[in-house]
This record gives structure tokens, C-alpha cells and sequence, in this order.
């Protein structure tokens, strides 16, 4: 009888020694999860760009035909009435003795991106806006206009139909504006005409260009290109900059080797900041901002004049008095007495620290004036910007 109840025994400390192990590999793998989430990664290529991989900018000035009584008045914006001579006399058509006074033509800059390695024939999309004093765009077409690079190079041709997203109407006695109808687009109205000149496949070094520059950053994005590789190729050089060395077996393989890099995760790092913008009254904290033990009240005196003239006439069909205008003023104070005085104990997060305001009634504009308060005493451990 002795062995049977042994042998079970056995058995129940096995059983109970795997639920152990069990609920333990159970809060390892929670404590990942939430680990996880509380530090977030992005992939390289939505951090930093590789530098000389970039957008170029174009601009050119145009002429806008075919609007229906829209565009520029000639007889006072000179520069739409010159243009339009110079492109009817580059047509073969002579009207310098003739009075221009049309009003179906706009002067316009046309701005368009040009985005890298863009070849010969491929179209990009433009942006066309008036220059004069047209009221709209709406069914306009524009000329062939060349578009030119920051060098003073023609990289791009424009010309095409004009689509806008507003319109205006008018009346005698009433009009509407809606959108603005003096700005549109032409999708694939430009053909790229010049190549920006740029070897990517023949650079033996590249550069990393952070976004948003920051040293710890930097240095994380460095360590995990180096452990992807199994080499020291990248270093950073400066908060913004990543250099890296071309590694052996990827000559000629530039394009291989950035691809594999920008699907890399680093998590990223960022100052404590409080940026505020007193013109909106937009108020934005970041996750790490901190404040030390601080008294916060709130409290606005707001003495509201109200007046309310009242008329005084004499009873009906009396012979004496005359009509008086009396004045009548009402006046309002609010001291704040109900405002309370609030502490804010230290390191508080930023979860604590809205609703600690919150609780106080502190609307956004009352909000970056104690924000400021807060930075002039000492007690807000963080960058306070404002825009």
C-alpha cells in the first residue's frame, strides 16, 4: 500500500512543480507584452533618410487662358498685359499697335516637387496660383510654361487643364466664395525634361539624415546597423548625421543594402517638451514631461459694464416735460473667489498634470500662461516652446 500512495505523491508534486513553471512562463510573457508597448520601435526608414535621396523644388511663371471673364484687368496689372504680347509675338502674331482689354487671361507661378530620380518623360504633378488680381481660375488652361530648379536650369515643362477646388458666384446684390478659387492643380501637368545627375549605386560612403535630430537616437541607429551587419560601418557623427562605410560584399549593391537598413527597428528617443502656440491657444505635452512640487491657483477678476438706456416721456396728452433718454448701467464683479489652490507633487506625469489643471476649470489659453509660471519657477523639467 505504500508504494501506490508514494508513486501518487510523486505524481502531485510533478503536477503542481509544471503549474509553477507555467504561470511563471505566463507573467514572463505579460510583462513582454506590456514591455512592448511602453517602448514603441519604428523602422529607420521612418526616421532618417538617406542623404542626397531627396525632393527637388521647381517653379515657373505662366500665363492662364480661356477663363471666362476671371482673370487679370490689363490695364492694371503690366506684367499679365506684357506677358501675353510676348507670347503672342513668340506665335508669330504682332499687337503691339492693337489695345489689349480681355479679361479671360492670368498672370500665374506654378510650383511643382520633383522627386529624386525622376527620368526624362516622366510627368509630376503641379501647383498653379494666381499672381493679379483674377477672381478665379475656374475652367482655365494653362500655356506651356518651363519650370525652373534653384540652379536656373529648365528641368520641367508645364501645361494643361486647370482643376480648382473652390468656385466664386456674383450678383448684383450678393456674392459667394467658396474654397479658394484663385490656386489649383494639374495632376501630371509637367514632363521632366532633365535628370538630376546622381550615382547611388557608385557611393562608397552614405550619410543618414535623422528627421527629428537627437545624439541617443543616433547612436541606436548606429549600433543597429553595426549588429545587423556583424561590422562597425556606422558611427554617428553629429545629433543629425549617421555616417556609414560601405561594407565588403555590397560594392554595387547600394540599393540592396539601404533597403535592408530601412526596415531595421530602433526606438527612437525625444526631448521633454511643451510646445504652445499663443495664437491658436494650442497647447501640446510630450510623454516625459516632469514637474517638481508646485502650488498652482487660478483665478481671473472680471469686471463686467453692462448699459441699457431707458427712454423717459411725460404721461399721455400732458402739456409739460419732454422725452429724456435715461441711462441705466449695471455692474458685475468676479473676483474668482471660487477658485482653489491646487499641489502638484513632484514628478507627476502628464496624465496627473492635465487633470490636476483640469480640476482648477483651466481652459487652454489660462493653461499657457501657467505653463510659463510653471518654467520661470523652476519646476517644469522640460523644453517650453513657443510658437
Amino acid at each position: 500500500m505504500s508504494r501506490p500512495f508514494a508513486a501518487y505523491a510523486s505524481t502531485s508534486g510533478l503536477i503542481d512543480r509544471l503549474w509553477f513553471v507555467c504561470i511563471h512562463v505566463v507573467m514572463f510573457a505579460v510583462l513582454i507584452a506590456f514591455s512592448s508597448q511602453a517602448h514603441a520601435t519604428s523602422r529607420i526608414k521612418d526616421l532618417a533618410g538617406f542623404e542626397g535621396v531627396r525632393d527637388n523644388q521647381l517653379v515657373g511663371y505662366g500665363l492662364v487662358t480661356g477663363l471666362k471673364n476671371s482673370g487679370d484687368d490689363l490695364k492694371k496689372i503690366a506684367p499679365t498685359k506684357e506677358s501675353l504680347i510676348g507670347m503672342l509675338e513668340r506665335l508669330g502674331i504682332n499687337v503691339r499697335a492693337d489695345i489689349l482689354d480681355t479679361s479671360n487671361v492670368a498672370a500665374v507661378i506654378v510650383t511643382a516637387t520633383m522627386q529624386p530620380f525622376a527620368r526624362n518623360g516622366s510627368r509630376i504633378d503641379i501647383t498653379v496660383s494666381s499672381l493679379g488680381n483674377a477672381t478665379s481660375l475656374q475652367g482655365g488652361t494653362l500655356a506651356v510654361t518651363p519650370l525652373l530648379g534653384a540652379d536656373g536650369e529648365v528641368y520641367a515643362v508645364a501645361q494643361g487643364q486647370v482643376q480648382i477646388g473652390g468656385f466664386a458666384a456674383q450678383g448684383a446684390a450678393a456674392s459667394i466664395v467658396r474654397g479658394v478659387p484663385t490656386s489649383g492643380r494639374i495632376p501630371s501637368g509637367a514632363i521632366v525634361e532633365r535628370e538630376v545627375d546622381f550615382k547611388l549605386a557608385s557611393l562608397k560612403n552614405m550619410n543618414l539624415a535623422l528627421r527629428n535630430p537627437d545624439l541617443t537616437t543616433a547612436r541606436r541607429i548606429a549600433d543597429a546597423v553595426n549588429a545587423f551587419l556583424g561590422t562597425a560601418v556606422a558611427m554617428p557623427i553629429d545629433s543629425g548625421t549617421v555616417k556609414m562605410v560601405m561594407p565588403e560584399g555590397y560594392e554595387g549593391s547600394n540599393v540592396d543594402l539601404m533597403t535592408k537598413i530601412e526596415g531595421l527597428k530602433v526606438e527612437p528617443d525625444h526631448v521633454a517638451r511643451v510646445v504652445i502656440d499663443e495664437n491658436t491657444g494650442v497647447v501640446v505635452i510630450g510623454d516625459d514631461v516632469r514637474i517638481s512640487t508646485v502650488a498652482i491657483a487660478q483665478g481671473n477678476l472680471t469686471i463686467r459694464v453692462t448699459e441699457t438706456p431707458q427712454v423717459s416721456q411725460p404721461a399721455p396728452f400732458s402739456e409739460t416735460g419732454t422725452t429724456q433718454v435715461v441711462p441705466r448701467t449695471d455692474i458685475q464683479v468676479d473676483e474668482g473667489e471660487d477658485k482653489k489652490l491646487t499641489v502638484v507633487n513632484t514628478g507627476v506625469s502628464l496624465q496627473e498634470l492635465v487633470n490636476g489643471l483640469n480640476a482648477l476649470g483651466v481652459g487652454p489659453r489660462d493653461m499657457i500662461s501657467i505653463l510659463q509660471a510653471i518654467k520661470a519657477s523652476g519646476a517644469l523639467q522640460a523644453e517650453l516652446q513657443v510658437m
